[in-house]
C-alpha cells in the first residue's frame, strides 16, 4: 500500500471518532445539570435546563418572561396578566387552590412557587408529586435581579436573564444616585384599610420608600403586614400616606380608602394634601416592572417633599 493509501485508511476512522465525541460532548452540554439556590436558601438541580415551567404567582411569571423564557411557561395561577402573553397561558388555579390533576398533566419540570401566596398544605401536596420546585420570595430591590439570573440558569437562558437583570439594576441605581441625599420624607403606606394594615421595615415596598429619601414610620413593627390602629397612624403624623390601587389613578381624585384621611385635617399628609395612590401591579409584585413603581414612588414622594418644604 502506498503511502498517501495508508494515510486515507487511517484518517477515515479517527475522523469518525472525532466527530463521534464531538458530537457526544455537544449532547452531554445541552443535557448538562443545572443548579440554583431559591430563596429559601436551597438548592434547586435539574438534570438539564428547564423546557415545561409553571409559575404559582403573578410575579413569577413576569419573572419567567423577562428572563427569556416565556416560552417555556406551559401553565400560570389567575392574575397572571403580564406580559400580555401571559393571559394566554392556561391556569392551574389561583393563591386559595392548585388543580393538581391539571398540573401533573402537564408534565412540568420545573414549578416555581410564591411562599407567602400559597397555602402550606397546597406546597406540601406538591412536594409529593416530586417536581422540582424553585421558591421565589425576593425581599429587597435588588432581589429582583438575582430572581432573573437564577432562573436564568435554571431555564438556559442566561444572556436574556442577565441582559434584564442588569437594566434593573441600572434603572434602580439611577434612582438610589437622584434621591440619595434629598431631605427625609415620612411615610405612612396603606396595605388595607379595613382592617387598618401596613409594612414593616423588612418588606420590598419599605425598601422602595427609602430609596425615594423616605422614612416608613412604621418599619419597627411586627410581623412584615401589621394591623394597626388609626390612633397610631395620627399619632405617627407622617408627612405622606401612600397606597396602591389597580391601574393608574389620578392625582385629583384619591381612592376612597384615602379619602377617608380627610376626617383629620390637622394630619401633615392630608394638610399638604400628600395622599398617594400608584398603581399596585407596578409596586406589589417582585418583578422587572417594580422599577417603574419605584419611579412613581419616588416623584409622589419629591412633591410632598417641596409641599412640605412651601408650609414651613
Amino acid at each position: 500500500m502506498r503511502p498517501a493509501a495508508l494515510t486515507r485508511a487511517v484518517s477515515a476512522p479517527v475522523v469518525s471518532v472525532l466527530v463521534a465525541a464531538f458530537v457526544a460532548s455537544f449532547a452531554g452540554a445541552a443535557n448538562a445539570t443545572v443548579s440554583a439556590v431559591d430563596d429559601t436558601g436551597q438548592t434547586v438541580t435539574l438534570a438539564a435546563p428547564a423546557q415545561r415551567v409553571i409559575s404559582l404567582a403573578p410575579h413569577v411569571a413576569e419573572l419567567l418572561y423577562a428572563a427569556g423564557g416565556g416560552a417555556k411557561l406551559v401553565g400560570a395561577v389567575s392574575y397572571s396578566d403580564y406580559p400580555p402573553p401571559a393571559q394566554n397561558v392556561p391556569r392551574v388555579g389561583d393563591n386559595r387552590a392548585l388543580d393538581l390533576e391539571r398540573i401533573v398533566a402537564m408534565k412540568p419540570d420545573l414549578i416555581v412557587v410564591w411562599r407567602h401566596g400559597n397555602a402550606q398544605q397546597q406546597l406540601d401536596r406538591l412536594r409529593a408529586l416530586h417536581i422540582p420546585l424553585f421558591f421565589s420570595e425576593p425581599r429587597q430591590l435588588d432581589d429582583v435581579a438575582t430572581s432573573l439570573t437564577r432562573l436564568g440558569t435554571l431555564l438556559g437562558t442566561e444572556p436574556a436573564a442577565q441582559a434584564a437583570a442588569n437594566a434593573y439594576r441600572h434603572d434602580i441605581a439611577q434612582l438610589r444616585a437622584t434621591y440619595a441625599q434629598r431631605t427625609s420624607v415620612s411615610v405612612f403606606y396603606e396595605v388595607w384599610d379595613q382592617p387598618l394594615m401596613t409594612i414593616n421595615g423588612t418588606h420590598m415596598i419599605s425598601d422602595a420608600i427609602a430609596l425615594c429619601g423616605g422614612r416608613n414610620v412604621f418599619a419597627a413593627l411586627d410581623p412584615l403586614v401589621p394591623t394597626i390602629s388609626t390612633e397610631a397612624v395620627l399619632a405617627a403624623n407622617p408627612d405622606a400616606i401612600v397606597t396602591t390601587s389597580q391601574g393608574a389613578t389620578a392625582p385629583d381624585r384619591p381612592l376612597p380608602s384615602l379619602e377617608r384621611w380627610r376626617a383629620w385635617p390637622a394630619l401633615h399628609a392630608v394638610a399638604r394634601g400628600n395622599l398617594f395612590a400608584i398603581d399596585g401591579d407596578l409596586l406589589t409584585r417582585p418583578a422587572p416592572r417594580l422599577a417603574q413603581g419605584a419611579a412613581q414612588l419616588c416623584k409622589d414622594l419629591d412633591l410632598a417633599r417641596t409641599r412640605d418644604a412651601a408650609a414651613r
